[in-house]
């Protein structure tokens, strides 16, 4: 069953305007990298940090806070986006989630 089916989604970007981590798991800095077509170095230096506990990398954020590859209501890199980022709502939330995503 899609996301879409399963929790409603309206691709509204809601989530992705919302402020914390998208920490990025094993090969995921890669594949944004590869799809992006940029090199890793360079993708790594732009568009990630280190989360506070140094544990991991997270993408970065735009200024208003919302995900770097948000663009208007579209994922940029929908294709390769994050394991977090794909498995919202359904494996992780966030607080006050349920009041900002018009699915839930």
């Amino acid at each position: 069953m899609s996301l879409e089916n399963f929790i409603g989604c309206k691709r509204c970007g809601a989530c992705c305007r919302a402020h914390g981590y998208v920490k990025l798991r094993p090969g995921e800095v890669e594949a944004i990298a590869d799809y992006l077509d940029i090199p890793l170095y360079d993708f790594t230096s732009e568009y990630t940090r280190l989360t506070y506990d140094r544990s991991r990398l997270s993408l970065i954020e735009a200024e208003d806070g919302s995900c770097i590859f948000l663009d208007g209501n579209d994922c940029m890199i929908d294709e390769v986006k994050p394991s977090q980022c794909r498995t919202f709502p359904l494996k992780w939330r966030f607080p006050g989630w349920e009041k900002i995503c018009k699915g839930g």
